[in-house]
């Protein structure tokens, strides 16, 4: 008779089987019950990300650059004060929520280039739980994003409010991850990223937060470097003791310049085309400042022709993609004269956006189960402190065997751990385990420092070479304990990649 070894089930699978059994418990319990069964319908959904982050950070105009389409409000109107959730849907509708009283259904109307209207249509914000707006979108098919109001608003209701939804006092939040914008490192940006890290209840780790250099092309007052500039910021950002400990990486984008390029319109490209044409030095005299631009001077007006767009047009132009986005439009104009739809693929990756969204895929993407997973246990905790059963003590073993043995979450606290540098180990034995573990992606290229497209054959020497070199290292005698644990979860994320790609 031959003997066959039962693989454990992985963590998607435990937590569902626990949130099951939690449920047999809590059956006669309507709110724990509810609570329960909303968090196991979750598993299901698309992953929830939030984006947050102060006033003018930008939010609502990265939010349309990720869907595409100009969706969420970017004014300072009443909707910005409101919690608003984007999600799939076969039609566009948008309901809101009151904090008293049964959802309600408003008017959807869209702008002359198709974008969306929101109105609260009379509704107190303060009276507003949240909205949810559908809309059929390829981008929201894997992940529902959230836009929520500005941190330290001068409303305080306002900032209260985004305070209470990304890191409410008794419970985990509703969002699996976070997006937060920030136009540079200010105190209160760094106060409320450790305000995650501060909740027990929350258990953060930084893999559920990734930082946003927002508005990077300001950062060079709209110079033609002016991305490379926020990138090199981003990249010390990167480096900082203190930021790396709260979040999983940070990266420059240009959201006017990615919505921009993502919904160019034929009068804007005709418009740079235009101003394309005009002597350099012209363009450079115009380009001096935003008002310049719009208003310039008798000599200077003098000399733009009649493909030039109007002042009012040019004032549209700024407004739509800032001084950067007219700039590098120009120069791709001038050099190769791409047609509309190769300068909104040439503005959107300029902009950083193609990066921000490849870190989204390989970060939260790929770890979707562990999050939604890790917000799953963190409602079964909840609700077993909240209403104490004898049966919820092997409930509460349960959770805590989960937290302390699932390899997923020990490779989250390690890595925690290795950006706070309390692992004693060499800088480049440091960055090599962060790589292993998952801290650049959780594919096994990615962890191996291969090429997206390397073979299998390649893939497993790389991991033979590092599994030998860390079983070495654990086994090191003058290796402290904490040296020891942490070498133990890099030989197990090697010897699962060893596993998969035997398989």
């Amino acid at each position: 008779m031959t003997e066959t070894t039962t693989r454990p089930a992985g963590l998607g699978a435990q937590t569902r089987t626990l949130l099951r059994r939690a449920l047999e418990v809590y059956g006669d319990s309507p709110q724990a019950s509810g609570w329960l069964n909303h968090h196991l319908e979750r598993f299901d959904e698309p992953l929830r990300l939030a984006i947050a982050g102060k006033v003018k950070a930008g939010k609502s105009t990265l939010l349309n650059a990720l869907v595409g389409e100009e969706i969420a409000a970017t004014d300072a109107g009443e909707c910005t004060r409101v919690v608003t959730w984007y999600q799939d849907g076969p039609s566009p509708r948008i309901l809101l929520h009151p904090r008293q009283g049964p959802p309600r259904q408003l008017r959807t109307r869209r702008t002359d280039h198709g974008g969306l209207v929101v109105d609260l249509e009379g509704e107190d914000p303060t009276a507003v739980d949240r909205l949810t707006v559908d809309w059929p979108s390829s981008g929201l098919r894997t992940t529902s994003l959230i836009d929520t109001p500005g941190i330290a608003s001068l409303t305080a209701d306002t900032s209260e409010r985004a305070s209470q939804f990304l890191t409410p006092d008794e419970a985990p939040s509703q969002a699996d991850a976070v997006l937060y914008l920030m136009r540079h490192l200010h105190s209160a940006d760094a106060r409320f990223l450790e305000s995650f890290h501060d909740r027990h209840v929350a258990r953060a780790t930084p893999v559920s937060t990734i930082a946003v250099l927002s508005r990077a092309d300001e950062i060079g007052a709209g110079r033609l470097d002016a991305i490379d500039s926020a990138r090199r910021i981003a990249g010390r950002y990167r480096t900082d003791e203190k930021l790396s400990a709260l979040c999983q990486t940070v990266v420059a984008v240009a959201g006017l310049v990615a919505l921009s390029g993502r919904t160019m319109r034929q009068e804007e490209f005709l418009g740079l085309r235009g101003l394309a044409a005009l002597p350099p030095d012209v363009t450079e005299a115009l380009l001096l400042s935003a008002d310049r631009f719009v208003n310039p001077p008798d000599s200077l007006r003098d000399r733009l022709g009649s493909d030039v767009p109007d002042a009012s047009s040019r004032d549209a132009l700024l407004k739509r993609m800032g001084v950067f986005g007219v700039r590098t439009s120009i120069a791709a104009l001038r050099d190769h004269a791409p047609d509309a739809a190769q300068l909104s693929t040439e503005l959107v990756a300029a902009s950083g956006l193609d990066e921000l969204r490849e870190v989204l895929a390989t970060q939260f993407g790929e770890r979707r189960d562990l999050l939604k997973a890790r917000s799953a246990l963190l409602a079964v905790e909840l609700v077993l402190q909240r209403e104490p059963r004898p049966a919820g003590t092997s409930l509460a073993a349960d959770v805590e065997r989960i937290f302390a043995g699932a390899h997923e979450f020990a490779e989250l606290r390690l890595l925690a751990a290795l950006r706070a540098k309390s692992v004693p180990l060499p800088a480049d034995a440091r960055e090599e385990a962060e790589r292993l573990i998952g801290g650049h992606g959780s594919r096994p290229p990615a962890r191996l420092g291969l090429d997206p497209e390397a073979d299998a054959g390649a893939q497993q020497v790389a991991v033979v070479d590092a599994l030998t070199r860390w079983r070495r290292r654990a086994a090191n005698p003058v290796s402290g304990r904490a040296t020891v644990d942490a070498c133990t979860v890099v030989v197990r994320s090697c010897e699962g990649m060893l596993s998969r790609l035997a398989q």
